[in-house]
């Protein structure tokens, strides 16, 4: 079996993980830059856990300016074989109402001003995410969902660019067009970059508002998401230490192949590869380079 730690990318209202033995902050260069923030690492329950607020502690990065690829980098170079993230959504269901858990297991990527790969020119690679969740640990956050919490299991994620929130017009088309459930600005390029560094990855979306699209609710409203904010945190907290109660041993291989998605997905010949690039990928992809 794998050694396990969980990483928690935190979206608003998670700055930090209550109850962590020997609990540090550190700091973790990458080639990719610096991360939204230091990492907060220890142990929970006996779990080795880490935790990356995305937007930075006092939420200093917009979501086009979240250093995506240097948190990816980061968690997988300190350790980390699984990756929960949080964030706050938009819902387009009546039924997913605001305080509620989405267990996302799909998404459509509308974002536009971020970099979305590892790899390029000098090192070629595509990776599928044609399922881009891991759904073994997409069900243990499922089952770790505090009792008093409505959790959903599984829905499709919008992910837009921000950080304006959508027009009427964008907020039915994405509802009543493209069939998505939950509207979002981070989970893309995240999820993407976890597959290209072959890391299980969740997303557990908490709803803070129904968007625009609900005659009833009307536009956005930063205040009332702050509001349903501070309770759904309080169960994201819950969660997690759930999360380190519940999680049996880890696989050595993980059964949906998120660990080997770079198996065959290098394009570029090794006597054509950048080697400056290549270098910088010594994290991410150094199993198969």
């Amino acid at each position: 079996m794998t050694e396990t730690m969980i990483a928690v990318i935190g979206g608003s209202g998670i700055y930090d993980v209550d109850g962590l033995e020997a609990a540090k902050w550190t700091k973790v260069s990458t080639p990719w830059g610096d991360p939204s923030d230091e990492i907060l690492t220890g142990t929970l329950n006996g779990v080795r856990m880490a935790f990356l607020p995305r937007h930075g502690r006092g939420h200093i990065h917009s979501p086009t300016t979240v250093p995506y690829r240097a948190n990816i980098d980061a968690l997988k170079r300190i350790g980390a074989t699984d990756v929960i993230s949080i964030s706050a959504c938009g819902s387009f269901r009546e039924h997913m109402a605001p305080g509620d858990f989405v267990v996302v297991d799909q998404f459509i990527d509308r974002t536009f001003a971020r970099e979305k790969s590892f790899f390029g020119t000098g090192c070629v690679a595509h990776v599928s995410v044609a399922h881009p969740t891991c759904e073994r640990l997409s069900e243990l956050c499922l089952s770790a969902i505090p009792d008093g919490t409505t959790a959903h299991k599984g829905g499709t994620y919008l992910a837009m660019e921000g950080p304006q929130f959508s027009t009427l017009a964008e907020s039915k088309m994405y509802r009543d067009v493209w069939g998505c459930d939950v509207i979002g600005m981070t989970n893309m390029p995240e999820a993407k970059l976890a597959r290209e560094a072959e890391l299980c990855y969740a997303s557990v979306a908490m709803i803070t508002d129904y968007d625009s699209w609900h005659p009833d609710h009307g536009e956005v409203d930063v205040s009332d998401i702050i509001a349903t904010l501070q309770g759904n945190s309080a169960a994201a907290r819950d969660m997690i230490k759930n999360i380190t109660q519940l999680a049996p041993a880890r696989p050595e291989i993980c059964p949906h192949g998120c660990d080997r998605a770079l198996d065959h997905a290098i394009m570029t010949a090794p006597d054509k590869r950048d080697p400056e690039l290549i270098a910088k990928l010594d994290a991410v992809a150094g199993r198969v380079l």
